[in-house]
């Protein structure tokens, strides 16, 4: 019965994925039980939606976990409820399932700014059930990457950062990523994409978790970011 539910899920979120529709969460609310079950949905619907498994997201509340990720839309959606800020890191060479259970930041060979595009396919966006946004591929509805930069420590915690959406004041901060460092999420992102037995190939990307939480766009239509150390992102924020 649970196969069941979650097979009738992945295929009405993949419908989802592919006509800009959204499901009531209270019609799927007994669908997912646990995170093995909202797993099993988000690789349900990147199958049947082709995507590459090239870019995640990952993250974290805090350093001791528990840890999320999902696979990444590699296409932009519409119909979005904000932006993340993010740092985004990219593999310098393969990873496959063994040494995968090592720390392996040593694989990460370049870092660039980037945005994460949010959106829902739950008709009660970031309101609906945990489970079901987790489901949903966390709500991710792609991925904007600015230039990449060879990766070196930074003091991540003081980075100054500014956003600017259009119509919107700017916001100036410094710091304000959960875990202190974007890299802390890399092994722990790495165990779980190769658990399969799937090989993660070079060039694969992962994004971080947010500064500073989401920031609705409301009228905006463009932006952009800028980090210290890893320069300038100017974005459209519709697809």
């Amino acid at each position: 019965m649970v196969e069941q539910l979650i097979s009738a899920l992945v295929t009405a979120l993949t419908r989802c994925h592919r006509e800009g529709t959204r499901l009531r969460a209270t019609d799927w609310q007994h669908a997912v039980r646990s995170e093995a079950d909202a797993y099993a949905v988000q690789e349900g619907v990147a199958a049947a939606l082709g995507w590459p498994l090239t870019r995640w997201k990952s993250g974290g509340a805090r350093r001791e976990g528990p840890f999320s990720h999902s696979p990444v839309n590699p296409v932009a959606s519409q119909h979005l409820l904000g932006i993340e800020v993010e740092v985004a890191l990219r593999l310098g060479r393969d990873v496959s399932p063994a040494p995968a259970q090592e720390p392996l930041t040593d694989a990460i060979d370049a870092m660039c700014v980037s945005i994460e595009l949010i959106a829902s396919r739950w008709e009660e966006g970031l309101a609906a059930p945990e489970l079901l946004r987790f489901a949903d591929h966390q709500s991710n509805a792609g991925l904007l990457l600015g230039d990449w930069q060879p990766y070196r420590p930074l003091d991540w915690a003081a980075l100054p950062w500014r956003l600017r959406l259009e119509g919107q004041p700017e916001i100036a901060r410094q710091g304000g990523h959960a875990l202190a460092d974007p890299a802390w999420v890399v092994p722990h992102w790495l165990r779980h994409a190769t658990r399969t037995g799937r090989t993660l190939p070079a060039g694969s990307v992962v994004t971080t978790g947010a500064w500073a939480g989401l920031h609705p766009l409301g009228s905006a239509s463009a932006g952009e970011l800028w980090m210290q150390e890893l320069g300038t992102l100017s974005f459209s924020a519709r697809a």
